[in-house]
């Protein structure tokens, strides 16, 4: 007479378990959603959203947002968070075209804009280190400060430059004559700068800090890793790729506006937790990030393509941001109690 054996699975080794399912869920759930996003639209749209114009928009469209995402995907990893970085990106445009009404040539009229951003990045982290206040509170402070400050410098009006420069054409659609290059230039751009920040943060001592630092201040601060200087010079990359998200918006408005870029700061946080950084810090990727990034151009694309009011796409957006942080909770086994 033969016996059966019953396998008995402990609720340890199920959670166990089910925290490697969902891990492996989170990490490819970027890249799912956008492609469960772009075959929606396809299907509802097919003649005018798989279109090689229209993905050309899309791409040019997410440079602002990818770009700045770039900085922020370093500010999180480190443990913080930045709310100014939309009303820098309006503050940048005043202070490109204002340079240029002024005579500046193109070139230091950018430059101009990108020194403004890192003194800002260098400001905020001085007042996180020096005077101990909290990332939130800071760029909470100078999320309406910076945007009071791009309003007074353009007298509460927008700057128009007298002619048009080499500027003008980075973010715009490729002419006829410029197809060669496939994409724009910014779209290049954006490609260059995430290769470089990657190698930054994957294969050089500050960002093997930034990670430390993210993971745990204390621990880090007793391994010898420089906190204070390393903090500074994140928040200061932060707000460089805010401002160099400035100018390539200036490109795209072919002006200065103090009053644009309202809300972009909750796209880019939302690009860079969608693509699998943690807002507590010690994670995140910059493929992540772009992966992000394009999928909220692609969703607020399709969604104008649907005629979907701008107030749904908002709540979209703040929705993604909660399920991100849930699916940040899953990742590091934070399991409800019911699993």
């Amino acid at each position: 007479m033969s016996t059966q054996t019953i396998e008995y699975q402990s609720p340890t080794t199920y959670r166990d378990r089910t925290v490697r399912l969902l891990s492996i869920l989170v990490k490819t759930g970027p890249a799912i959603g956008l492609a469960l996003v772009v075959l929606i639209f396809t299907i509802l749209k097919p003649h005018s959203f798989l279109t090689v114009d229209n993905w050309q928009r899309i791409l040019t469209l997410t440079t602002v947002v990818g770009v700045a995402a770039l900085g922020m995907t370093i500010v999180i990893i480190s443990g913080g968070i930045d709310l100014s970085v939309g009303a820098t990106m309006a503050l940048t445009t005043v202070v490109v075209a204002t340079l240029l009404v002024q005579g500046w040539s193109p070139l230091v009229a950018a430059l101009g804009g990108i020194a403004v951003g890192i003194g800002i990045g260098m400001f905020i982290g001085a007042l996180v280190v020096f005077v101990d206040l909290a990332p939130f509170v800071v760029t909470l402070g100078l999320w309406g400060g910076l945007r009071g400050l791009a309003k007074g410098v353009a007298h509460e009006q927008a700057v128009y430059p007298p002619h048009e420069t080499w500027l003008v054409p980075i973010n715009h659609m490729l002419p006829p004559d410029k197809a060669w290059m496939i994409v724009p230039i910014a779209v290049w751009l954006m490609l260059i700068l995430s290769i470089m920040t990657a190698v930054l943060l994957r294969f050089t001592r500050f960002g093997r800090h930034v990670f430390a630092i993210g993971s745990n201040e204390q621990t880090a601060r007793l391994c010898g890793v420089p906190v204070a200087r390393t903090k500074i010079l994140v928040y200061m990359l932060g707000q460089m790729f805010a401002a160099l998200a400035g100018v390539l918006l200036f490109s795209f408005l072919t002006e200065g506006d103090p009053t644009t870029a309202n809300g972009k700061e909750l796209d880019v946080i939302a690009a860079v937790v969608i693509g699998g950084a943690s807002l507590s810090g010690g994670q995140g990727t910059i493929a992540g990030s772009l992966v992000g990034a394009l999928l909220m151009t692609v969703i607020a694309n399709g969604c104008g393509k649907l005629d979907i009011p701008n107030w749904v796409q908002e709540m979209v957006t703040g929705g993604i941001i909660i399920l991100a942080a849930i699916f940040d909770r899953l990742k590091r086994g934070k399991l409800p109690r019911v699993l």
